[in-house]
């Protein structure tokens, strides 16, 4: 008997973790302001940042404090 590849487990996909995005907004959805300090420690890069509020995610409200878009404020 011939074997193509690993052996599937029987029982549900395994869970994607989040997205460096999902993450991001996840937390400032739970805190409010975040600083860039508080999303490098959870691991999203101050890199994202600039992409995420020109796409209407995040608002930056002073020099490394971000809050959520108000759109996004509201589908929470």
């Amino acid at each position: 008997m011939r074997e193509d590849g690993p052996k599937r487990r029987a029982g549900p996909p395994p869970i994607k973790p989040p997205s460096i995005r999902e993450r991001a907004v996840q937390f400032v959805r739970g805190k409010g302001t975040v600083t860039t300090a508080e999303f490098q420690a959870i691991g999203v890069h101050r890199c994202y940042l600039t992409p995420m509020c020109e796409e209407g995610l995040l608002r930056r409200v002073a020099y490394g404090r971000y809050r959520l878009a108000a759109g996004e404020r509201d589908a929470a």
